[in-house]
């Protein structure tokens, strides 16, 4: 349990959740706590998929520029790699990830939010990557992940203006996948999480990281990176359960193992 990021446990769902009021502001310590969180939810066995919110009026407005002003090129460059590998720990949890994505995910905030496998938004959201307009550029995935995600152009467009993004146009370009009132994005985000809680757990697995490792090579790497993943399957529990029950035509009843 951390001072402002906690992993809340239930059935089979962990909720990542940034508690630093008003905004959420990313600070150094909470960056810290989040790589914890994040290192928690990939160990535990009993998380099968995680939900990251910010609680119901935000999801995160970005760095803490405050205590960021005052840092040298040389305090960054001593934190540049910790603050990106904070955020990378959190997509790189081997379960099925979504962001709930309430008021403002701005900055590293959005950052955040793209480390998830699906952003659901509340209809009042705005995303954006405002760094620019500080005299910066964003330093936590979001020149990378951004342009994997909605393409080189709009992610171009994005981080050059530093405009927010209102949900509606976040959800046309790709940047976000469902909008929903804002009462309901937390339960909308646990019910898509809900899913996986009694699914094959390693396929899961592999099938992120089939998929997320794959962007990062040539279709033919990609392709042996599959042909790895599916073949390795094979030697689990799970995969001869859900054969014998397709052919049984019967409802599989995942182990996990």
């Amino acid at each position: 349990m951390g001072e402002f990021v906690n992993l809340e446990v239930a059935d089979g769902i962990g909720t990542i959740r940034l508690n630093r009021p008003p905004m959420n502001a990313l600070n150094l310590q909470l960056q810290e706590e989040l790589r914890a969180a994040a290192h928690e939810a990939t160990e535990r066995a009993d998380v099968r998929a995680v939900v990251l919110y910010g609680g119901e009026k935000v999801f995160a407005a970005g760095a803490d520029i405050k205590e960021m002003e005052t840092m040298s090129y040389t305090d960054m460059v001593d934190r540049g790699a910790a603050l990106q590998s904070s955020f990378t720990a959190v997509a790189e949890i081997p379960k099925p990830v979504v962001a709930a994505v309430t008021g403002f995910a701005l900055g590293g905030g959005c950052e955040l939010a793209l480390c998830a496998d699906v952003r659901v938004c509340a209809d009042n959201a705005k995303l954006g990557q405002p760094e620019i307009t500080l005299g910066i550029i964003p330093g936590a995935g979001g020149t990378q992940r951004l342009p994997r995600l909605i393409g080189p152009s709009k992610a171009k467009d994005l981080i050059f203006t530093g405009r927010f993004v209102a949900a509606e146009e976040a959800l046309a370009i790709g940047l976000v996948d469902r909008v929903v009132p804002a009462g309901d994005v937390y339960a909308e985000a646990v019910k898509w999480a809900t899913q996986f809680a009694d699914g094959p757990a390693y396929a899961l697995r592999a099938a992120k990281e089939a998929v997320d490792r794959g962007l990062e090579v040539d279709l033919a790497t990609g392709l042996e990176l599959e042909r790895l993943q599916f073949t390795a399957l094979f030697a689990t529990e799970d995969r001869t359960t859900g054969m014998r029950a397709f052919v049984e035509k019967a409802k599989p009843k995942f182990s996990g193992r």
